[in-house]
């Protein structure tokens, strides 16, 4: 059994869960980060696995998402780096509230998401050292080259579009892991992708561990991919985060 509830922390909507009768005890922590268009609630199926492994879980809304949602769809769809840079930012003060409270058990936290929440892990475990364990399931770190094609702010149609581009969306070398590969890879990692991902490709995923791999930096990491599985969690893919956290977090 499980408990779930919505709070608000510090302005910002989450959603919690934790094994039943255990919400006010410290227990290892999880933060969960959503899909893009997608919401805390839809994506409240991996609160409810780790939640019944014994973690609690605080699932973020992100801006321009659920209740944070503008109305404006054409806005939204132009701000996904932002959305990025925000879930990011906005990390440590969720993540200092439930430590202030005391249910964070022996600085036992980790940070996981799927497509957008994905790409939050990986861009918040290269920034913030408290990160003890980390899972990106079709998330890339390469935020600088992906988001020439996924997403962008507007088309980018010719060579003075992409300088453009680079130029409004130049915060993001602050977060790309390209420079930062030893901060991803020194306490464990999993990532996990869908071969036949046609939104955030899964070669994302291989470039990552070619980059590791030529620095040695594989000892932390696990990589795990499913045939024929486009942008899309499944049962198996969910199994592995909950036995990859259970084992070190």
């Amino acid at each position: 059994m499980i408990e779930m509830f919505d709070e608000v922390v510090d302005g910002l909507p989450v959603l919690h869960t934790a094994p039943a009768g255990k919400q006010g005890q410290p227990l290892p922590t999880l933060f969960f980060y959503h899909g893009f268009t997608s919401s805390k609630e839809v994506y409240s199926y991996f609160g409810y696995a780790f939640a019944k492994a014994g973690f609690r879980v605080i699932l973020p809304e992100a801006n321009l998402h659920g209740s944070r949602f503008n109305g404006d769809e054409a806005y939204r769809m132009a701000h996904f780096w932002n959305i990025l840079k925000s879930n990011i930012d906005e990390l440590p003060a969720i993540y200092q509230h439930y430590q202030r409270q005391g249910l964070i058990l022996d600085d036992r936290v980790g940070v996981c998401g799927a497509s957008l929440g994905g790409m939050t892990t990986l861009g918040a475990k290269v920034r913030y050292p408290w990160i003890q364990a980390a899972a990106s399931f079709m998330g890339s770190g390469y935020f600088e080259s992906l988001s020439q094609t996924l997403f962008p702010p507007f088309d980018v149609k010719t060579v003075e579009d992409s300088q453009r581009l680079s130029a409004e969306l130049g915060f993001l070398a602050e977060y790309d892991v390209s420079h930062r590969l030893e901060k991803l890879a020194d306490k464990p990692l999993l990532i996990w992708h869908g071969l036949a991902d046609d939104l955030v490709p899964a070669e994302e995923s291989r470039r990552l561990i070619r980059d590791l791999a030529e620095q040695r930096l594989l000892e932390h990491i696990r990589f795990e991919t499913e045939a024929s599985i486009g942008h899309k969690i499944t049962v198996s893919a969910l199994d592995v985060g909950v036995q990859f956290f259970s084992r070190h977090l």
